[in-house]
C-alpha cells in the first residue's frame, strides 16, 4: 500500500533524475529584454519568468543529489535505477550492483527508499 511519503519521494526522484540530465525548460527569453538587445534583466525582479523558482529547485536538487551520493551501495544503485524507472514509467533497468533475484532486489529497493526518506526528512527536503 502506497502512502503520501511514497508519492512525494517518487516526485522528488523524477525531478532529481531530470535535473541530473541538465534538461531545462525554456522560460521566457532567457532573462533578456528583447527591446534592449543584450540588456540583462535583474534576477530579483524576474519572478514572473520563473528564475526564483529555478533557484529554489536547484538548491533542493543539489541537496537530494548529496544525500543520494552519501548512500552506500547497493542502496545508492537502487535509488539510481528507481529514479530512471520512474521517469520512463517502466521497471526495465537493472544494475550489476543489485541482486538478480527479484524478491531480493525489491527488498533492497524498499530499504533504499526508507533510508532516503529518512535522510531527506533530516535534511529538511521532505
Amino acid at each position: 500500500m502506497r502512502n503520501d511519503s511514497d508519492a512525494i519521494l517518487d516526485d522528488i526522484l523524477i525531478r532529481w533524475h531530470q535535473w541530473q540530465g541538465g534538461a531545462k525548460v525554456g522560460r521566457g527569453f532567457n532573462n533578456r529584454a528583447l527591446v534592449c538587445g543584450d540588456f540583462r534583466v535583474s534576477r530579483q525582479h524576474d519572478d514572473l519568468n520563473g528564475a526564483l523558482d529555478d533557484d529554489l529547485e536547484n538548491t533542493v536538487m543539489r541537496q537530494v543529489d548529496f544525500e543520494v551520493s552519501e548512500m552506500r551501495d547497493p542502496f545508492k544503485a537502487a535509488i539510481y535505477c528507481l529514479a530512471r524507472a520512474l521517469v520512463v514509467g517502466a521497471q526495465v533497468f537493472t544494475s550489476p550492483r543489485l541482486p538478480a533475484d527479484k524478491a531480493e532486489r525489491d527488498a533492497i529497493v524498499r530499504q533504499a527508499r526508507g533510508l532516503l526518506v529518512g535522510r531527506l526528512l533530516s535534511a529538511g527536503v521532505m
